[in-house]
């Protein structure tokens, strides 16, 4: 039998949880919006911006299309580092009113703040298809630009603006501060080693590049030399990026050597293709000759979001025995800009325009069972005069002359690019 006692006390208990459900409930809202909103605004700018949240909330619920008093919130929220929050509010104001200007750029400073700078790129381009030409959105697209890694394409946003508007202090200003950092010359020294478990000796690479950007694209130029299989050999080696058109860029490679650890000639090309919603696609091939012709297909499939970046490539091979196929993943979080960032890549199987393997008669083997992860970090100094770079590569690769069995490798790189005008 249950005692008087516990009987009060699960009394007492339930009144206690009743009465403290009660407090919780929240009076509806019957004031007046443009006065509370206002009251507000004074809370926010007084540093109270939780009371001023609050108030905002609770309007919101009775007035849920009022577009200032929601954009003024995700303001407070994009103030106090809040970027999810902020975010959600200005897609439901845009979407509600994409006429709304003011909306548009308080939503991209909040991408950039949050050093989201590709969405603030691809929404700011999307901006500016509603109001062409406006200043204040061009000049947040060249900010996009400069944090992605494009200073000469912000270079133009910005003249342009200053063409149109001579008066703009601001665009002035920051074309000056550009002007006064933009280096389209790079010079990269970068050094490898791989270390097997068994059966080989440490294999070396190291690379020289020169590298220049245009307004039509990048050129670089490479000398690669290696030192695998007790042997030393070079190549020479150019990569170039032209620009098409808007949205759509290409990659076109070619390389020569005279030894058997490149091939004799190596060229290949690949179109990219930007996508709504943060996406780009890509299709090409490389061509590999050694004794024997290596053709190799591939492409890729890429997506921003936020200052996050994921991409998945294929490798087809075909061959006398069938087509070989690989895969890699690849993902990269990005920091202040696209020189700063951390990479992880998970990958299986052998593509030869990588694992750069030959059999006797110097034919690329491309039918060999692997998996590799890859661990990557490239941060850089002051303005981004020098750019450095770590990785550290391990490798579980099936022996090409005892297939079956396999070994390990283990791969340590480092990069220093340095920038100047």
């Amino acid at each position: 039998m249950i005692s008087k006692p516990i009987i009060k006390l699960a009394i007492l208990f339930t009144f206690a949880c009743f009465f403290q459900m009660q407090g919780q409930v929240v009076t509806p809202y019957n004031g007046n919006p443009d006065t509370s909103f206002e009251t507000a605004r004074q809370l926010a700018f007084n540093q109270q911006r939780k009371q001023a949240q609050d108030t905002l909330i609770n309007i919101l619920k009775k007035y849920p299309n009022y577009h200032d008093i929601r954009s003024f919130l995700a303001s407070t929220y994009a103030w106090d580092g809040d970027y999810k929050k902020a975010r959600k509010e200005f897609a439901y104001v845009i979407e509600k009113a994409p006429q709304n200007k003011e909306n548009w750029i308080a939503a991209i400073k909040n991408e950039s703040w949050s050093d989201a700078h590709y969405d603030a790129l691809a929404m700011a381009k999307t901006a500016l298809k509603i109001f062409p030409n406006n200043p204040e959105i061009t000049l947040l697209k060249a900010t996009a630009l400069k944090n992605t890694n494009n200073p000469l394409e912000a270079q133009t946003e910005v003249k342009t603006i200053v063409t149109n508007n001579p008066e703009n202090q601001e665009a002035k200003e920051f074309l000056d501060n550009l002007n006064s950092t933009l280096r389209t010359n790079t010079i990269g020294l970068r050094a490898a080693v791989d270390i097997y478990s068994k059966v080989f000796d440490p294999m070396q690479y190291y690379t020289l590049s020169y590298g220049k950007q245009t307004k039509y694209g990048s050129i670089i130029g490479k000398y690669n030399f290696n030192r695998r299989f007790n042997e030393n050999g070079s190549q020479i080696e150019f990569d170039l990026y032209p620009k098409i058109t808007k949205g759509l860029y290409a990659y076109v490679n070619i390389g020569f050597a005279n030894t058997f650890l490149f091939p004799d000639l190596r060229y290949g090309g690949e179109l990219y293709k930007s996508l709504p919603h943060s996406l780009e696609i890509s299709a090409g091939f490389r061509t590999l000759k050694y004794s024997t012709t290596t053709n190799i297909y591939t492409g890729s499939i890429g997506w921003y979001t936020g200052n996050s970046y994921w991409s998945l490539r294929p490798y087809f091979t075909p061959g006398e025995g069938g087509t070989s196929t690989s895969a890699a993943l690849n993902y990269r979080k990005y920091r202040s800009n696209a020189d700063n960032y951390i990479g992880l890549l998970f990958s299986m199987g052998v593509s030869p325009e990588i694992n750069q393997f030959n059999d006797a008669n110097n034919a690329a083997i491309v039918n060999l069972k692997t998996q590799r992860f890859n661990l990557s970090y490239f941060f850089t100094t002051n303005k981004n005069k020098n750019a450095l770079g770590a990785q550290l590569d391990v490798a579980h690769q099936e022996i090409s002359f005892d297939p079956g069995n396999y070994f390990w490798i283990y791969s340590l790189t480092i990069s220093w690019d340095l920038r100047f005008k």
